[in-house]
């Protein structure tokens, strides 16, 4: 029987790639696009902060916000003002850099640990990873159905045991064969 901690960390190399194809299949034209008074990037760094931010854990003394942050820019209950916009490369970097944290963090995991607080925290550790999974998913299901909506096309979702595509990023349904 496998490990819950491989598991883990197997499912979050593959919800790490949707989440990256997600942001690629985002057009140039709709990342300011607005929703609900919102633009698509605003849903987007919420999305990727709350996963730096919860992920491990929320009561890191240690942890500091990304260079770029600004005072609620990941509360989806303040509307920026025009013009205002975090770039797809900054958010696609930041992205690279989570990716790269919560990958190192899950294959550094046994299941003993999976029921231990992390430092500071009163959360287990996989009551964090499994929150933000539904928090982080509840959100790409949001600007799916942005981009199903406004462009016709559904991003590629990976199921349990497919292999990873081999065309390059964005990939959607229409072009996998």
């Amino acid at each position: 029987m496998a490990a819950l901690s491989d598991d883990i960390c197997f499912l979050t190399g593959r919800a790490l790639w949707e989440t990256e194809n997600l942001l690629r299949c985002i057009p140039p034209e709709g990342w300011d696009r607005r929703y609900d008074e919102l633009p698509v990037w605003k849903y987007v760094y919420h999305m990727l902060y709350s996963m730096d931010r919860w992920f491990i854990n929320p009561c890191d003394p240690d942890y500091r916000d990304p260079a770029f942050h600004r005072e609620d820019a990941a509360d989806l209950n303040q509307v920026p003002p025009d013009g205002e916009s975090i770039s797809r490369e900054t958010l696609l970097a930041y992205f690279d850099q989570i990716s790269q944290k919560l990958m190192r963090y899950v294959a550094s995991l046994d299941d003993s640990m999976l029921a231990e607080c992390p430092e500071k925290c009163g959360m287990s550790r996989l009551r964090l990873i499994l929150g933000q999974f539904r928090h982080w998913h509840r959100h790409m299901g949001i600007v799916y159905g942005f981009l199903i909506r406004d462009e016709g096309k559904w991003p590629y979702v990976l199921n349990m045991n497919a292999p990873y595509p081999e065309t390059p990023m964005p990939n959607f349904y229409e072009t996998q064969v």
